[in-house]
C-alpha cells in the first residue's frame, strides 16, 4: 500500500509531465503593432491579441497570444523592439505596423524599409512571420496612397510569407465598430478583425506544424 506521501508525490509528478506536455505543444504568437493591436481604449482581454488567443482556443488550439503592441508606434519602432519581441520564443509573428507612418506622412521608401527589415530579421530567427496590410489616408494625395499601399503585397510576395491584405477590413468607415476617434475599434470591431483574420490565422499555423513534422 503507497503511503500518502508516495500518492502525492506521483499525483505531482503526473501533474509535471502533463502540464510541460502542453507546454511543448504550445504555439506562441507574437502580435507586433501599434495601437490598433496595442488596444488603445479598450480593456486588455478586448484588445486583438486576447480576443484572437480565445477564438484559436474555441476553435482547439493550444496557443498562447502576447500583445507586442505599442501606441502610437511607427514601423521604425516596431523595428527597434523585434529582439525583445523574440525573447518570447514566438513560433509566428504576426506584424500590424506601418498606421502611424501614414499618419504622419513618413517617406514611404523608409516604411518599406523598415518592414523589409522585420521580415528579413524573422526569417533569420527561423521564425515565421503573417504580414498585414495598411492603407494610407486618402487626403494624403494619391501619390503618396499608390506607393503607400502597394508596400505590403509587394513585400509579402518578395518574403513569401502568408498576407492579409488590410487589417482593418470590415471595420473601417463604420461607425457602430470604431471608437468616437473613427481611428480605433470598439471591441465589436475588434471581434470583426478576429473573424475576418482568423482563417489565414489557422493556414498558418497548421503550416507551421506540417514544418514541423517534416523536420522531426
Amino acid at each position: 500500500m503507497k503511503t500518502p506521501v508516495g500518492i502525492f508525490l506521483l499525483i505531482f509528478l503526473l501533474f509535471f509531465f502533463d502540464c510541460a506536455a502542453a507546454s511543448s505543444s504550445e504555439q506562441r504568437i507574437v502580435v507586433l503593432g501599434d495601437s490598433l493591436t496595442a488596444g488603445y481604449g479598450l480593456p486588455q482581454e478586448a484588445a486583438f491579441p486576447a480576443r484572437l488567443e480565445m477564438a484559436l482556443k474555441r476553435r482547439g488550439r493550444q496557443v498562447r497570444v502576447i500583445n507586442a503592441g505599442v501606441s502610437g508606434d511607427t514601423s521604425m519602432g516596431g523595428s527597434a523592439r523585434l529582439d525583445w519581441s523574440l525573447g518570447d520564443h514566438p513560433d509566428l509573428v504576426i506584424v500590424e505596423l506601418g498606421a502611424n507612418d501614414a499618419l504622419r506622412g513618413l517617406s514611404p521608401q523608409q516604411t518599406w524599409e523598415n518592414l523589409d527589415s522585420i521580415l528579413d530579421r524573422l526569417q533569420q530567427n527561423g521564425v515565421q512571420a503573417l504580414l498585414t496590410g495598411m492603407k494610407a489616408p486618402r487626403n494624403m494625395g494619391v501619390d503618396y496612397y499608390t506607393r503607400f499601399d502597394r508596400i505590403y503585397p509587394e513585400l509579402a510576395r518578395q518574403h513569401k510569407v502568408p498576407f492579409y491584405p488590410f487589417f482593418l477590413a470590415g471595420v473601417v468607415g463604420n461607425p457602430e465598430l470604431n471608437q468616437a476617434d473613427g481611428i480605433h475599434p470598439t471591441s465589436a470591431g475588434v471581434d470583426v478583425i478576429v473573424k475576418l483574420i482568423l482563417p489565414l490565422v489557422e493556414e498558418t499555423l497548421d503550416q507551421i506544424n506540417q514544418q514541423g513534422t517534416v523536420k522531426g
